[in-house]
């Protein structure tokens, strides 16, 4: 699926590992994004203060915050009306046991992609997102 204007999709990538970061930048790329990006959960909740993003990419074990906890954070501006709309979410995290999607859905997130990041699964988590959002226009 091809989304109309990619540029104009805000991108937020919360990994606090430089290496899993750079893979997942480079896999955006090749899709055809651009994203910002934060160290851990407490920046990634600063960033949605400073700036409106369509979809974040969220690490769910960080330093500072995990991803967690920053999902929660940004849920509850989201429902007490201090954010203008709803944030997608998705979970990128090495925990692919039995039960951890669930735990992301619970926390808030919208969506999960298991590490290491693939390309066809990060696209395809993307499609489902920004589809459901209506940001593909």
């Amino acid at each position: 699926m091809k989304f109309g204007n990619n540029k104009e999709v805000r991108i937020l990538v919360a990994e606090d590992n430089a290496v899993n970061l750079k893979v997942t930048m480079l896999h955006l790329k090749k899709i055809g994004f651009e994203a910002d990006a934060v160290m851990n959960g407490l920046e990634a909740v600063q960033a949605t203060l400073q700036s409106n993003y369509d979809v974040i990419l969220m690490d769910c074990q960080m330093p500072e915050m995990d991803g967690y906890e920053a999902t929660r954070q940004i849920r509850q501006r989201e429902a007490l009306g201090n954010e203008p709309r709803h944030t997608t979410i998705i979970a990128v995290t090495a925990n692919a046991m039995p039960g951890d999607r669930e735990k992301c859905l619970m926390a808030g997130m919208d969506d999960f992609v298991s590490k290491p990041v693939q390309t066809q699964s990060l696209n395809s988590a993307l499609e489902r997102c920004l589809k459901v959002s209506g940001t593909t226009g």
